[in-house]
């Protein structure tokens, strides 16, 4: 004979349950763990897309990777048409390889977040347990693959055609000055998400307002301490062009004399303060528009 008494809520098991619960604001309380794993899951799943995209369409590879590195070709003939130091051919190639992680940033991580609340998968964020952090940083290890295979191209083809020859004697320096590079370049970006998505429609303009202007800047084809005032002040502001003073020091000896803005050691530093900056500032932003979304419903209208 069938019992007529309803299973216990603790009792019920189901797929959908991560763990037996006495109450519903029991299930609703998320261990530390679970939290954990479920971004960890979303980082993933943010960053595969923009991996496996790299495979299933190699014509990406070919907009991404030959029509940039003819900027950089140009620029390289300029310097030996007058009769630049060689060190300069090596900066148009290190600039030009640095190139794909500026473009990566200001294209898929700062217009992302107000081009997936145009396709109307921005609700799907807010509604979702999970920090929007994580997908962030899915996207920005995603695009750090695709970027980093560009840049090896590049660096690799410019130095074999120009026979630029690289004179590094300090490699965990100028690793760790690589690394603090991406790890601002990257938090910037998170931070341009951010505001993007609260200034709406003048997201696309202002993507294509600050590209071209960073790149002269940052110094990317020639050295920015040749820009005086203007070069100290990106320094100061910009995660770029910080990064690329330091490792064309360190890549090419003795050209701190041609491109050094300040030492290498001094520049590692204010690479760190700007990781911390960018993120933190990324971070507060971040929970301001989810509460904006999440209490007022803002942010995720098509009008807003």
């Amino acid at each position: 004979m069938r019992s007529s008494t309803p299973l216990r809520p603790s009792a019920a098991a189901s797929p959908y349950v991560y763990r037996r619960t006495a109450s519903p604001a029991d299930a609703a309380r998320w261990t530390g763990r679970r939290t954990l794993v479920t971004n960890l899951r979303t980082v993933l799943g943010r960053a595969y897309p923009r991996i496996i995209g790299m495979a299933r369409e190699p014509s990406w590879l070919f907009f991404e990777i030959l029509l940039p590195f003819l900027t950089t070709s140009a620029f390289v003939f300029v310097y030996r048409a007058l009769d630049a130091p060689n060190e300069f051919v090596g900066f148009a190639v290190l600039g030009g390889a640095m190139t794909a992680f500026w473009l990566n940033v200001v294209w898929m991580m700062a217009a992302q977040l107000y081009w997936e609340k145009d396709q109307g998968n921005l609700e799907l964020y807010f509604t979702a347990p999970i920090s929007l952090m994580s997908i962030l940083f899915g996207m920005a290890i995603g695009g750090l693959v695709l970027s980093c295979f560009r840049a090896g191209v590049v660096l690799f083809v410019g130095a074999f055609l120009y026979g630029v020859v690289f004179s590094v004697e300090q490699w965990a320096l100028l690793l760790g000055v690589f690394a603090l590079t991406l790890a601002s370049l990257y938090g910037l970006g998170m931070v341009l998400a951010t505001l993007f998505l609260l200034w709406g429609r003048e997201a696309w303009h202002l993507t294509q307002l600050l590209q071209e202007p960073v790149y002269f800047v940052s110094g990317l084809n020639f050295p920015v301490g040749r820009l005086g005032f203007l070069g100290a002040l990106a320094v100061s502001t910009l995660p770029l062009a910080v990064g690329l003073d330091a490792m064309r020091q360190l890549a090419f000896g003795g050209a701190g004399r041609l491109s050094g803005v300040l030492p290498p050691d001094v520049e590692l530093g204010i690479l760190a303060l700007m990781t911390v900056f960018f993120i933190g500032s990324a971070r507060l932003l971040m929970r301001f528009i989810e509460r904006l979304a999440r209490q007022e419903g803002r942010l995720t209208m098509r009008g807003s």
